[in-house]
C-alpha cells in the first residue's frame, strides 16, 4: 500500500539549489515518487556548527510503498551519492556542512521508533526551516502524536527563514 511521506532537504555546499533538484531526481530511482515541492528557503545554520554557509531547504511530499526503515535507507543512499559522510564514519561532523541532507519527517500517520529512526522526526515541530516549507505543502497538517503543525510554528522563536526561489521541479 502506498503512503504519503514528507522529506526535508537541505544543502549548503556547492550549488545548493542544483543539489536539491538532483536529489528530487535521484529519489525516483529508489521507489520514491515526488508529488510536490515547497518553495526553496534560505536558512541560517542551527545545531552544533553555526559558523558555516546558510542552507537552502525545501520539503517534498512523496508517495512510496517503502516501510520506514527502507525509506530511511533510500534517503541515506541519496546522501551517500552526494558524498555525505554518515554517522559513525570517519570525517562525520554532526550539524556540519553538507552537499545534501535528506530527512524523513513523516510517513503517513505512523508513529515509529527504532535505533536509527523516530517518526515523526524528533525535530519536525521545533525547527522553523522544516515547519515553514512543510506547512506550505500541507497547511492543515496534524503531526501524529503532536497536534497541528501550525501551533508548533507559533512557539518557535528566531530561526530566520526567507524564500530563496520557487519550488523544485518534480515531474518524472
Amino acid at each position: 500500500m502506498n503512503e504519503i511521506a514528507y522529506l526535508g532537504l537541505g544543502s549548503n555546499i556547492g550549488d545548493r539549489r542544483m543539489n536539491l533538484q538532483a536529489t528530487v531526481e535521484s529519489l525516483w530511482t529508489h521507489d520514491v515518487v515526488v508529488l510536490a515541492s515547497s518553495s526553496v528557503y534560505e536558512t541560517e545554520p542551527v545545531g552544533e556548527v553555526l559558523e558555516q554557509r546558510s542552507f537552502f531547504n525545501a520539503v517534498l511530499r512523496v508517495e512510496t510503498r517503502l516501510g520506514p526503515e527502507q525509506l530511511l535507507d533510500a534517503c541515506k543512499a541519496v546522501e551517500r551519492a552526494f558524498g555525505r559522510t554518515q554517522l559513525g564514519e570517519d570525517g562525520y561532523v554532526k550539524d556540519g556542512p553538507r552537499a545534501i541532507d535528506v530527512d524523513l519527517l513523516l510517513l503517513g500517520e505512523l508513529e515509529y521508533s527504532s535505533e536509527r529512526l523516530t517518526l515523526p522526526h524528533r525535530e519536525v515541530t521545533s525547527r522553523r526551516f522544516v515547519l515553514v516549507p512543510l506547512l506550505e505543502l500541507a497547511p492543515d497538517l496534524e503531526v501524529p502524536g503532536r497536534g497541528p503543525a501550525v501551533l508548533a510554528l507559533d512557539l518557535i522563536e528566531g530561526q530566520d527563514v526567507t524564500v530563496a526561489g520557487p519550488p523544485l521541479e518534480v515531474g518524472p
